[in-house]
């Protein structure tokens, strides 16, 4: 299988950046989009190039580092897919597929592919946490908790943090993330002592970030992929009327 790659390359934040074409030979198939890269990366060494640069961890599609957008699409053609999960058969043979990073104000460009997602960490750090005495862990079902209400949590802590939802709004807005991490916490009863604070905190550090508003065009949650429901937002916003009330 051959392709042609044509990738975003920006050696540093400060420089334009261009779309660069290579051709690839020797694919096959079943590789993954992010083995693909490594066997461009291999090429260029053997070429004495400067390789490209791309962020990946697991590569099982949880750690949500992988993120760029290919084919003017975040994550890839499938919805609900990390693009470490996304295989070269998704691709036709002879192909050009064209590889960016993420594009917001909010998540620049650190060089080729790879951005910087700290704006996250730092909503996380005003209320993405409990504060609860440490030691034993406490026996599983000494607060119990109800089905509805456990499969809610579990559905927003699902969140990898990956910023496919940030990249395919046409706002660049952190609603859908912000709002998962909100409500996360703040349907179980360990997260109910600070509710109204951790809400205004977590969305004030959104809006200082320079995240955009959310128009509700729902193309956060097609290209989230753990399909994360653009409802989530609607209660943060009404988690927020109440936490400015009561809070």
């Amino acid at each position: 299988m051959n392709v042609t790659f044509s990738i975003w390359r920006q050696d540093s934040p400060n420089d334009k950046g261009q779309l660069k074409d290579y051709e690839v030979e020797g694919l096959t198939e079943d590789m993954s989009l992010l083995e693909a890269l490594d066997h461009l990366n291999e090429t260029l060494v053997l070429q004495n190039e400067k390789v490209i640069a791309f962020e990946y961890d697991c590569r099982e599609g949880i750690c949500g580092q992988c993120g760029v957008f290919i084919n003017g699409r975040a994550h890839g053609p499938h919805p609900n897919m990390t693009t470490c999960q996304l295989h070269m058969r998704s691709f036709a043979d002879g192909s050009t597929i064209v590889i960016e990073p993420w594009r917001a104000d909010s998540f620049p460009v650190v060089k080729d592919l790879v951005v910087d997602r700290s704006a996250f960490d730092r909503i996380i750090e005003q209320g993405g946490y409990i504060s609860a005495k440490t030691g034993t862990a406490p026996e599983a079902n000494a607060v119990p908790i109800g089905k509805e209400i456990a499969d809610k949590a579990m559905d927003a802590a699902a969140c990898i943090g990956c910023g496919a939802c940030v990249a395919a709004c046409k706002n660049s807005s952190a609603a859908l993330f912000t709002s998962a991490k909100i409500n996360h916490l703040n349907s179980l009863p360990q997260g109910k002592p600070e509710q109204h604070q951790r809400v205004l905190a977590m969305t004030q550090q959104m809006q200082e970030e320079g995240f955009g508003h959310c128009t509700f065009t729902g193309a956060c949650e097609v290209e989230c992929p753990e399909a994360i429901s653009i409802t989530n937002i609607a209660e943060m916003n009404n988690r927020v009327i109440r936490a400015s009330i009561f809070g």
